[in-house]
């Protein structure tokens, strides 16, 4: 049976509702909050949870009018639980019980990670296992996907992710949020063997990564040229952008060599690497990994630009393959501020009495 999903995100800064028939998804509508935080360098979490509420029910209305459905003939309704800004967060669980609750239809809480995980088997439909490099605003780990519901975590940062570092090179350089596209862009007219940056953990073995000490070489970097000029020019923005671009390339470049390694001992049949996540987005890294999977002959899977960034087809779907396993939630359904895929690994970042932060 082909199951018919609505789903809803709003973890972060994106209000989002699509609906998704098996791999089609007959609407995706994703309300961006960008203008309501230009103003404050980064996402705030209360305007954000204040935004969601009050458009995510337009953005289902929206969603459900693209797709030519009504609530009645949908099958479920999967959102969102966790992880993320538990205001946001809390806004959607809220609203899907509200649906749920006045309509019958079966509740699935969906791990955002999972979402962005499981998009490869929503756009190209990708066999199990695979091999994941989860690379957002918030996370960036090394997955071997082996089922909708189980990974193995074998890598990832150990501080900043790369989207959180991309988003404070902008804010260092003066340049508007979000980092990564104003960073990209930048970078694209820049020099990138100008300024000397490291490419930390780099000469360590394991996939492993940290970024928080590429950002504090940017700041040091930037320092310097004020110092020496009195300010920034916006070839200097350029030149630092591509600078730091060009190192976070070549740290995920080699550490995802390292995990292929891995991926490939545990599973010699299969070799499939897939890119997810909003930094997924970025040109230069996706070419870079484009052109490692050609030299180890693995297929690569990126997928469009537009499921790469939150959206709700990507919940819609985890919450397909959820239901088909039998997976349901009811309206004790909690909103979690942390959720880590892979429940048997240690956690990278510490943990705290809310749980594991990944």
């Amino acid at each position: 049976m082909t199951l018919t999903l609505l789903g809803i995100e709003s973890s972060c800064d994106d209000t989002a509702a699509a609906v998704v028939r098996g791999t089609d998804v007959l609407a995706s509508v994703v309300y961006g909050q960008t203008a309501l935080h230009a103003d404050f360098g980064g996402v705030v979490p209360e305007i954000a949870a204040r935004a969601h509420a009050e458009k995510l029910d337009r953005c289902v209305e929206q969603a459900l009018q693209e797709s030519g459905l009504t609530l009645a003939e949908l099958d479920g309704i999967a959102v969102t639980a966790g992880p993320g800004l538990i205001g946001g967060v809390l806004s959607g669980v809220m609203c899907a019980k509200g649906i749920s609750a006045a309509t019958g239809l079966p509740l699935i809480g969906v791990n955002h990670l999972a979402g962005h995980a499981l998009t490869p088997r929503l756009t190209d439909q990708v066999a199990y296992p695979f091999l994941m490099l989860l690379v957002s605003g918030g996370h960036c780990q090394f997955l071997i996907v082996e089922s909708h519901d189980t990974y193995q975590r074998i890598g990832g940062t150990i501080d900043d992710a790369p989207g959180e570092a991309f988003d404070k090179t902008a804010r260092i350089l003066g340049l508007p949020q979000p980092g990564g596209p104003s960073v990209e862009t930048a970078a694209q007219s820049g020099k990138p063997k100008r300024f000397t940056l490291p490419r930390p953990l780099l000469n360590q073995a394991g996939c492993d990564m940290s970024f928080s000490g590429l950002k504090t070489a940017i700041l040091r970097a930037r320092d310097g040229v004020v110092a020496e000029k009195g300010g920034l020019t916006a070839q200097d923005q350029s030149d630092l952008c591509a600078g730091f671009q060009a190192a976070v390339t070549d740290v995920l470049i080699e550490k995802t060599r390292r995990a292929m390694q891995i991926y490939l001992a545990l599973n010699p049949a299969r070799r499939s690497f897939a890119i997810a996540g909003g930094v997924a987005a970025n040109g230069a890294i996706r070419d870079g990994l484009m052109q490692l999977c050609t030299e180890l002959d693995t297929d690569f899977v990126a997928p469009p630009l537009a499921l790469c960034t939150d959206n709700a087809a990507m919940i819609a779907y985890a919450g397909i393959e959820m239901m088909q396993a039998g997976h349901r939630d009811d309206l004790t359904l909690s909103a979690r501020p942390r959720w880590p895929l892979d429940q048997r690994a240690a956690p990278m970042l510490g943990s705290g009495k809310k749980g594991a932060k990944a």
